[in-house]
């Protein structure tokens, strides 16, 4: 459903269960179709607790990512913990996944950054791509995204719907208390910039489209109707940039707003 849907960027993890094995048994034939990004530092069988940023534990996790996904090479890997430079270089975790690069078995290095290292990540000028949180709700991030656009990197958007949370407020959200999202959206009266038949989501996730900066965004699904519907949205386009620019204003005002880069 989703490759025939047109999404060809497929982000999965060492610690998103069996995420990566289910991939590989379903769609790695078809390898040619999509983009295939993963992480580095998580520990093979261990809880998606563990991270490890030592060169072995590197080599190891890609191997264990190449094996299951049933490819001879992964299209992105990821640093899936947003590290000070020091911790990434200490037990040669980034010298040993750019050696993965080298041998061709990582096309594209990066980081699952966020602030405040995020800054010293896109300064070091070694990362291909950040996958970065950003949404409506959740601005913080904006200075530096643009930072590291500027920069050449790949910009890769997650929580962009910020996890379904406004069409449900009692999800429990991983970045900001469900209390402060919910009081941006209502504070900002996002709801009367809905167009006539507009869902909450479809305004969220085309508020993270229009974004100059970025390059795809990662929206999580549990069943093809919610996947049906996002991609709908997504084939909607970005906003009208005076939306953008009123919900903007309005949303500064009650506390999504960006930290400087």
């Amino acid at each position: 459903a989703v490759l025939a849907a047109g999404i060809n960027f497929i982000d999965t993890s060492i610690d998103y269960g069996r995420s990566e094995e289910l991939i590989g048994r379903c769609i790695a034939p078809r390898r040619a179709e999509y983009f295939l990004a993963s992480k580095c530092g998580c520990v093979p069988g261990g809880s998606a607790g563990d991270h490890v940023h030592t060169a072995a534990n590197i080599r190891a996790g890609v191997e264990n990512s190449l094996r299951l996904l049933k490819t001879d090479y992964l299209d992105l890997v990821q640093f899936h913990r947003s590290r000070a430079e020091a911790e990434f270089k200490e037990h040669g975790a980034l010298q040993e996944l750019l050696r993965l690069r080298d041998e061709g078995k990582v096309r594209f290095v990066g980081v699952s950054g966020t602030l405040p290292n995020m800054r010293e990540q896109v300064d070091l000028g070694v990362f291909d791509a950040f996958q970065v949180p950003y949404s409506a709700l959740q601005r913080e991030h904006e200075a530096v995204i643009a930072k590291a656009s500027a920069a050449g990197a790949g910009i890769i958007i997650r929580g962009g719907v910020a996890r379904g949370a406004p069409s449900d407020w009692q999800r429990e959200y991983y970045m900001l208390p469900r209390e402060t999202m919910q009081d941006r959206w209502e504070v900002s009266g996002l709801d009367e910039l809905l167009a006539e038949g507009m869902t909450r989501m479809e305004f969220m996730l085309r508020f993270t489209l229009s974004n100059p900066d970025l390059d795809t965004t990662i929206v999580g699904t549990k069943n093809v109707e919610h996947l049906a519907a996002n991609v709908q949205a997504a084939l909607a386009g970005p906003l009208p940039s005076d939306v953008v620019d009123e919900a903007k204003r309005r949303l500064s005002a009650a506390g999504s707003v960006s930290e400087p880069a």
